[in-house]
C-alpha cells in the first residue's frame, strides 16, 4: 500500500497547501489525460539540493533586522526538512557582491599598497551575520553543502585598482589563489567546509556600479590549472572547481575552460538570465564526468505579476533539473522593502528574496520564491538521484528517488488551462487528477 503526501500551489492565496487524495479534483472526460510515467530503473544526476545565499544584505535583514524569535522560527523554516523546507546547498559571495551594504573584500588596503603575503587577509566582516547564519544553517541541516564565489578579487590586485572593473592581473594569480586557500581554511576554523568554489561570478559581465572582474575562458583555465588547484592540493583541501558560473548562452565558455583544464575542474556553474536549460545538456554531454549546477537565479519585476513569476521559477526549475543539475539555488535568501539594500551607486534594485523583512517594521514575509523551492526541497532530499518521468509541454514533470526509497515528483500545468494527469509508477496508476492551469503540486510516495 503507498502513502501519499500531496502538496498543491493554486495562485497567490494557496501556496504550497496540503491535499488528500479524496480532495483533488477527478479527472475530466471532455479533454485528453497526460500519462506521468515514473521509471525507477531509469536514474540520472544525484542531488545535492536547493538553496539561496547569504548575501551581505540578506544575513544582515536576518540577523539584525529580525528580532530572536521571528530569526528563529525563519531559520527552522528554510533548513529543517520536518518544520521547514529543507534547504540544503548556500552560496556565498566572497566578499562584497551587488547586495551588500558596502564594498569589501578580504584584503582592503589603501591605494597602491600590495600584500602579497596576505598578511592583512580577514573575514571579519563575515564574523558578524554571515557566519552565525550559516552554522545555525548547519546546525539545523547537517547535510548543508556550502558554495563561495567571488564577484571581484580585491581592488590592488585588478587593472581597474578597484573592485569594480578590470581584470586580474597575471602576476597576481598565484596570490589570488592563495586568497581562496585562506578563505577555505578561515571558513573551516568555524566549522563551515566549503563544498565547492568558482574562480568568478558572472565572468563575462562587468557592472560600471558594484564588483565584477572580467575573466575571459583561456585566463580562466590558466588560473584554475596552474594555481588554482595545485593551491588546494598543496594544501590538502578537496574543494571542488566549479567553472564558468554565468548564462546558458555561452557554453562555448565552459568547453574551453574544460577543454584546456579538464582535470582540475569539476563540474559548470550556471546561472539562468540568458540561453536555455538545454545548455547544461549540451555540455554535459560532451563532459559527462563533470558535475553540473546551477548557482544563480533571481525573481523580479521583470516577470512582474504573481502567476508568471511563480510559474517562470516552477518551469524554469523542472527544466534545470532535468538537464542534469545536481543543485537549483536562488540568489537573495532576504531583501528588504526596497529590495535592498545594494551597493551605494546600485540605483533601484528589481529582484525579490526568498523571503522580505521590512526594515521599517520588522515585519516578516514568505515570498513566492519561498512556496516555489517548497515544491521542490521539501522532499528531495540530498543524496536523491533523478529518475525517469514523462514530461510534456503542457504537463511538466521531474521525479526523483530519495536513499529511503521514497519518490517525490514535482508536476507543473504550464497551459492555460485545466490538465488531466494520470501518475504511474512502474506502469501502475498511483493517481488520477485535474491540475488547474499555471499550477504546481508535489506528490511524495512512501511505499
Amino acid at each position: 500500500m503507498l502513502k501519499l503526501s500531496i502538496y498543491q500551489s493554486n495562485g497567490e492565496n494557496e501556496l504550497f497547501v496540503s491535499r488528500t487524495p479524496e480532495q483533488l479534483k477527478a479527472i475530466s472526460t471532455e479533454r485528453p489525460v497526460s500519462t506521468v510515467a515514473i521509471d525507477e530503473q531509469k536514474t540520472y544526476q544525484v542531488m545535492d539540493g536547493f538553496g539561496a545565499s547569504f548575501t551581505d544584505s540578506a544575513a544582515y535583514l536576518i540577523h539584525q533586522v529580525l528580532d530572536e524569535e521571528q530569526r528563529g522560527e525563519l531559520m527552522s523554516r528554510l533548513f529543517d526538512s520536518d518544520q521547514g523546507i529543507g534547504l540544503s546547498v548556500l552560496r556565498n559571495p566572497m566578499g562584497a557582491s551587488d547586495y551588500a551594504r558596502e564594498i569589501y573584500s578580504y584584503n582592503d588596503l589603501p591605494e597602491n599598497e600590495t600584500d602579497l603575503e596576505l598578511e592583512r587577509f580577514s573575514i571579519s566582516h563575515d564574523e558578524e551575520d554571515i557566519i552565525p547564519l550559516l552554522q545555525e544553517a548547519v546546525r539545523l541541516n547537517p547535510e548543508i553543502k556550502l558554495m563561495a564565489s567571488p564577484w571581484s578579487a580585491p581592488g590592488w590586485m585588478k587593472t581597474s585598482g578597484h573592485m569594480i572593473g578590470g581584470e586580474l592581473k597575471k602576476e597576481y594569480y598565484p596570490v589570488y589563489a592563495e586568497y581562496f586557500v585562506r578563505y577555505i581554511k578561515s571558513y573551516a576554523s568555524h566549522g563551515l567546509p566549503t563544498y565547492a568554489v568558482t574562480p568568478q561570478n558572472e565572468a563575462l559581465f562587468v557592472p560600471g556600479h558594484y564588483p565584477g572582474m572580467l575573466m575571459l575562458p583561456e585566463a580562466q583555465s590558466d588560473f584554475i590549472k596552474n594555481h588554482l588547484k595545485p593551491g588546494l592540493v598543496r594544501n590538502q583541501i578537496d574543494t571542488k572547481i566549479l567553472c564558468y558560473d554565468h548564462n546558458w548562452e555561452r557554453p562555448d565558455y565552459p568547453l574551453t575552460v574544460l577543454e584546456q583544464a579538464h582535470d582540475e575542474v569539476d563540474g559548470v556553474a550556471w546561472h539562468w538570465y540568458g540561453g536555455i536549460p538545454s545548455a547544461q545538456s549540451d555540455v554535459h554531454q560532451a563532459y559527462p564526468t563533470k558535475e553540473v549546477h546551477f548557482t544563480e537565479g533571481s525573481g523580479g519585476e521583470w516577470i512582474p505579476a504573481f502567476e508568471p513569476a511563480f510559474s517562470n521559477v516552477m518551469r524554469t526549475g523542472i527544466e534545470i533539473l532535468r538537464n542534469h543539475s545536481k543543485s537549483f539555488v536562488l540568489w537573495n535568501m532576504a531583501l528588504d522593502e526596497h529590495n535592498g539594500p545594494t551597493v551605494p551607486g546600485f540605483g533601484q534594485s528589481t529582484c525579490r528574496g526568498i523571503v522580505l523583512v521590512n526594515q521599517q517594521t520588522h515585519e516578516l514575509t514568505y515570498t513566492l520564491d519561498y512556496y516555489a523551492l517548497a515544491h521542490f526541497s521539501k522532499f528531495v532530499r540530498p543524496k536523491a538521484v533523478r529518475i525517469a518521468s514523462s514530461s510534456y509541454d503542457s504537463i511538466r514533470s521531474v521525479a526523483f528517488k530519495n536513499t529511503d526509497g521514497s519518490i517525490a515528483v514535482i508536476l507543473f500545468n504550464d497551459s492555460e488551462q485545466e490538465g488531466n494527469v494520470e501518475l504511474k509508477l512502474q506502469e501502475e496508476s498511483v493517481l488520477s487528477f485535474q491540475i488547474e492551469a499555471k499550477s504546481a503540486m508535489t506528490v511524495f510516495i512512501q511505499k
